[in-house]
């Protein structure tokens, strides 16, 4: 009976570096394999560490300062791996509001992120950062 590693496949073609593609499964009980043309997890081209971001962010509801805790980081900072680990997930992240720009930018502030300059000047472009 084969023993399972732990070890993740990669998901890229070494060669070309094209997607590779799940077309073969084996039963490590029994040997039986099955080939074909398989569907894989969107979640298998996150590593560990973006699973375990997104275990926490999904344990906490949701909630990005319990994330922010977690991570041992700056609010910015774990925005910043959340939207990344978004982006892996090819999930892109919806234009804040007008209004939702103005109170992170507050909420920057009283967090001593950024100064009241910063946030006029981020505000006066639009909230591009």
């Amino acid at each position: 009976m084969a023993r399972t590693t732990g070890r993740r496949p990669p998901s890229n073609c070494p060669v070309c570096s094209s997607r590779l593609a799940l077309t073969r499964l084996s039963c490590p009980s029994c040997e039986t394999e099955l080939s074909g043309a398989f569907a894989q997890c969107e979640f298998c081209v996150l590593t560990d560490e973006d699973r375990e971001v997104l275990r926490v962010f999904l344990a906490s509801r949701g909630n990005m300062k319990d994330l922010e805790r977690h991570l041992g980081v700056s609010y910015p900072t774990a925005r910043a791996r959340f939207d990344a680990l978004l982006g892996k997930l090819g999930i892109e992240r919806a234009p804040a509001s007008p209004a939702q720009s103005r109170i992170e930018l507050m909420e920057q502030v009283a967090r001593g992120e950024i100064d009241v300059d910063e946030a006029m000047k981020r505000l006066a472009d639009g909230g591009e950062r």
